[in-house]
Protein backbone atom coordinates (compact mmCIF):
# COMPACT_ATOMS: atom_id res chain seq x y z
CA UNK A 1 0.00 0.00 0.00
CA UNK A 2 1.39 3.12 -0.96
CA UNK A 3 1.97 6.39 0.97
CA UNK A 4 -1.65 8.22 1.28
CA UNK A 5 -0.84 11.43 -0.16
CA UNK A 6 -3.88 12.55 -1.22
CA UNK A 7 -4.85 12.55 2.54
CA UNK A 8 -1.98 14.29 3.86
CA UNK A 9 -2.06 16.97 0.97
CA UNK A 10 -5.45 17.79 2.40
CA UNK A 11 -5.01 18.04 5.72
CA UNK A 12 -2.19 20.94 4.90
CA UNK A 13 -3.86 22.71 2.43
CA UNK A 14 -6.83 22.24 5.71
CA UNK A 15 -4.20 23.58 8.25
CA UNK A 16 -2.26 26.16 6.04
CA UNK A 17 -6.15 27.52 5.83
CA UNK A 18 -6.96 27.31 9.37
CA UNK A 19 -3.99 29.19 9.98
CA UNK A 20 -4.24 31.79 7.58
CA UNK A 21 -7.97 32.43 8.81
CA UNK A 22 -7.10 32.45 12.30
CA UNK A 23 -4.58 34.64 11.55
CA UNK A 24 -7.31 37.48 9.92
CA UNK A 25 -10.14 36.41 12.04
CA UNK A 26 -9.99 39.42 14.32
CA UNK A 27 -10.84 41.68 11.05
CA UNK A 28 -14.28 40.27 12.04
CA UNK A 29 -14.69 41.21 15.24
CA UNK A 30 -17.78 44.03 16.20
CA UNK A 31 -17.50 44.08 19.94
CA UNK A 32 -14.74 45.42 22.45
CA UNK A 33 -14.43 43.80 25.83
CA UNK A 34 -13.60 46.52 27.44
CA UNK A 35 -16.63 48.80 26.10
CA UNK A 36 -18.77 45.60 26.76
CA UNK A 37 -17.53 46.32 30.74
CA UNK A 38 -18.11 49.87 30.31
CA UNK A 39 -21.89 49.60 29.36
CA UNK A 40 -21.83 47.11 31.95
CA UNK A 41 -20.50 48.45 34.90
CA UNK A 42 -22.67 52.03 34.11
CA UNK A 43 -25.96 50.23 33.81
CA UNK A 44 -24.49 48.22 37.34
CA UNK A 45 -24.11 52.00 39.17
CA UNK A 46 -27.84 52.97 38.03
CA UNK A 47 -28.79 50.64 41.18
CA UNK A 48 -32.06 49.48 39.27
CA UNK A 49 -34.43 47.12 41.03
CA UNK A 50 -34.47 44.22 38.97
CA UNK A 51 -32.27 42.40 36.86
CA UNK A 52 -34.63 42.88 33.43
CA UNK A 53 -34.04 46.66 33.63
CA UNK A 54 -30.51 46.61 33.92
CA UNK A 55 -30.47 44.11 31.12
CA UNK A 56 -32.71 46.63 28.83
CA UNK A 57 -29.84 49.35 30.00
CA UNK A 58 -26.93 47.15 28.32
CA UNK A 59 -28.86 46.32 25.50
CA UNK A 60 -29.83 50.21 25.02
CA UNK A 61 -26.34 51.11 24.90
CA UNK A 62 -25.05 48.44 23.28
CA UNK A 63 -27.14 49.09 20.42
CA UNK A 64 -25.95 53.21 20.53
CA UNK A 65 -22.53 51.68 20.16
CA UNK A 66 -22.95 48.85 17.72
CA UNK A 67 -26.09 50.17 15.58
CA UNK A 68 -27.51 46.92 13.62
CA UNK A 69 -25.26 44.45 15.13
CA UNK A 70 -27.37 43.87 19.19
CA UNK A 71 -30.34 41.69 18.80
CA UNK A 72 -32.96 43.65 20.76
CA UNK A 73 -35.07 41.16 21.11
CA UNK A 74 -34.60 38.96 24.21
CA UNK A 75 -35.12 35.62 23.83
CA UNK A 76 -33.83 33.47 26.47
CA UNK A 77 -32.45 29.78 26.12
CA UNK A 78 -31.32 27.99 28.57
CA UNK A 79 -27.05 26.44 28.91
CA UNK A 80 -26.98 23.59 30.97
CA UNK A 81 -22.86 24.03 30.68
CA UNK A 82 -21.38 23.72 33.94
CA UNK A 83 -17.93 24.41 33.39
CA UNK A 84 -15.18 25.29 30.62
CA UNK A 85 -14.15 23.48 27.82
CA UNK A 86 -10.63 24.26 26.22
CA UNK A 87 -11.75 26.66 22.69
CA UNK A 88 -10.05 28.21 20.06
CA UNK A 89 -11.61 31.66 21.82
CA UNK A 90 -11.72 33.70 24.44
CA UNK A 91 -14.26 34.08 26.48
CA UNK A 92 -15.08 37.06 28.57
CA UNK A 93 -17.69 37.29 31.41
CA UNK A 94 -19.11 40.17 32.60
CA UNK A 95 -20.53 39.97 36.19
CA UNK A 96 -23.93 42.41 35.88
CA UNK A 97 -25.47 40.34 39.40
CA UNK A 98 -24.36 37.63 42.10
CA UNK A 99 -20.45 36.14 42.31
CA UNK A 100 -18.89 33.77 40.03
CA UNK A 101 -15.93 31.84 41.38
CA UNK A 102 -13.25 30.23 38.99
CA UNK A 103 -10.42 27.81 39.74
CA UNK A 104 -7.49 26.64 37.19
CA UNK A 105 -6.73 23.25 37.50
CA UNK A 106 -4.50 22.93 40.86
CA UNK A 107 -5.45 25.70 42.48
CA UNK A 108 -6.47 26.03 46.02
CA UNK A 109 -7.49 29.26 46.26
CA UNK A 110 -10.71 30.48 43.81
CA UNK A 111 -10.78 34.04 42.18
CA UNK A 112 -14.11 36.18 42.84
CA UNK A 113 -15.72 38.24 40.13
CA UNK A 114 -18.43 39.96 41.59
CA UNK A 115 -20.94 42.83 40.07
CA UNK A 116 -18.90 44.85 37.11
CA UNK A 117 -15.69 42.39 36.96
CA UNK A 118 -15.13 41.08 33.90
CA UNK A 119 -13.20 37.44 34.01
CA UNK A 120 -10.96 36.71 30.85
CA UNK A 121 -10.64 33.12 30.15
CA UNK A 122 -7.75 32.86 27.48
CA UNK A 123 -7.99 30.94 24.10
CA UNK A 124 -6.55 27.32 25.28
CA UNK A 125 -7.48 27.01 28.78
CA UNK A 126 -10.08 25.79 31.00
CA UNK A 127 -11.20 26.57 34.37
CA UNK A 128 -13.69 25.12 37.10
CA UNK A 129 -16.85 27.69 37.48
CA UNK A 130 -19.21 27.91 40.31
CA UNK A 131 -22.16 30.64 41.03
CA UNK A 132 -23.33 30.52 44.54
CA UNK A 133 -26.75 31.37 44.77
CA UNK A 134 -27.80 33.52 41.69
CA UNK A 135 -25.53 35.32 38.66
CA UNK A 136 -26.58 37.26 35.92
CA UNK A 137 -23.72 37.87 33.44
CA UNK A 138 -22.34 39.40 30.32
CA UNK A 139 -21.24 36.83 27.80
CA UNK A 140 -19.08 38.30 25.20
CA UNK A 141 -16.68 34.82 23.21
CA UNK A 142 -14.40 36.33 20.50
CA UNK A 143 -12.63 33.63 17.90
CA UNK A 144 -14.03 30.19 16.55
CA UNK A 145 -17.56 30.11 17.81
CA UNK A 146 -18.79 27.33 15.97
CA UNK A 147 -16.43 25.36 17.34
CA UNK A 148 -18.10 25.80 21.12
CA UNK A 149 -20.79 24.65 20.44
CA UNK A 150 -20.10 20.98 20.79
CA UNK A 151 -19.75 22.07 24.22
CA UNK A 152 -22.53 23.62 24.94
CA UNK A 153 -24.90 21.18 23.24
CA UNK A 154 -23.51 17.96 24.83
CA UNK A 155 -25.57 17.97 27.66
CA UNK A 156 -28.34 17.87 25.59
CA UNK A 157 -27.53 14.39 24.08
CA UNK A 158 -25.98 13.09 26.91
CA UNK A 159 -28.64 13.96 30.43
CA UNK A 160 -30.94 16.41 29.48
CA UNK A 161 -32.44 15.58 26.17
CA UNK A 162 -34.40 18.58 25.97
CA UNK A 163 -34.73 19.30 22.11
CA UNK A 164 -36.70 22.44 22.93
CA UNK A 165 -34.28 23.74 23.88
CA UNK A 166 -31.56 22.77 21.78
CA UNK A 167 -33.82 23.87 18.74
CA UNK A 168 -34.39 27.43 20.22
CA UNK A 169 -30.62 27.26 20.75
CA UNK A 170 -29.81 26.81 16.81
CA UNK A 171 -33.06 29.15 15.95
CA UNK A 172 -31.58 32.25 17.81
CA UNK A 173 -27.60 31.49 17.21
CA UNK A 174 -28.26 30.93 13.35
CA UNK A 175 -30.87 33.87 13.13
CA UNK A 176 -27.91 36.27 14.80
CA UNK A 177 -25.66 35.02 12.59
CA UNK A 178 -27.39 35.18 9.02
CA UNK A 179 -27.89 38.88 10.18
CA UNK A 180 -24.40 39.48 10.39
CA UNK A 181 -23.34 37.59 7.36
CA UNK A 182 -25.51 39.85 5.54
CA UNK A 183 -23.08 43.00 6.85
CA UNK A 184 -20.35 41.31 5.70
CA UNK A 185 -19.94 40.47 9.21
CA UNK A 186 -18.31 36.64 10.55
Amino acid sequence: MGFPWKRSLALVVLLVAFYYLDSIKHHGYIFEPKVLQEVAQSAIAKNYTSTAKTIDHIVKALDKHYPGHVNKVQEWVFNNAGHTGRFLADDYFIILEGEQWAFYPGAFEKEVYTPGHMHHLPRGFAQQYRMPDKCWALEYARGWIPLMLPFGLADTFSSTLDFYTLAQTFKVYGKCVINELLQNKF
